[in-house]
């Protein structure tokens, strides 16, 4: 189990260093430069995007909340009955 583990590890390991001479090796190649900075600037805006995401999954959570909140004052504004004034005749 534990020479498994290493193995996968090794493996791993083996796959990142690949990576990275991979991504070295494109920054030489001419154009590839361009390449790398599109990649880049890409996973930028992925990640501003990840963050518009979140904050409007918050507002839309807040948004619920308050429709709950006004629902439930309609259905105990509705549940009120007015009394009327009854007039004594002299």
């Amino acid at each position: 189990m534990a020479q498994q583990r290493r193995e996968s590890k090794d493996l791993l390991t083996r796959l990142a260093d690949a990576g990275e001479d991979a991504i070295q090796k494109l920054g030489d190649v001419p154009g590839g430069r361009k390449v790398l900075d599109a990649v880049t600037g890409m996973r930028d805006r992925v990640d501003e995007l990840q963050s518009r995401v979140k904050r409007v999954d918050e507002l839309e959570k807040r948004v619920d909340a308050l429709e709950r909140k006004l629902a439930e004052k309609k259905t105990t504004t509705r549940r009120r009955t007015t009394t009327s004034r009854k007039t004594t005749s002299t």
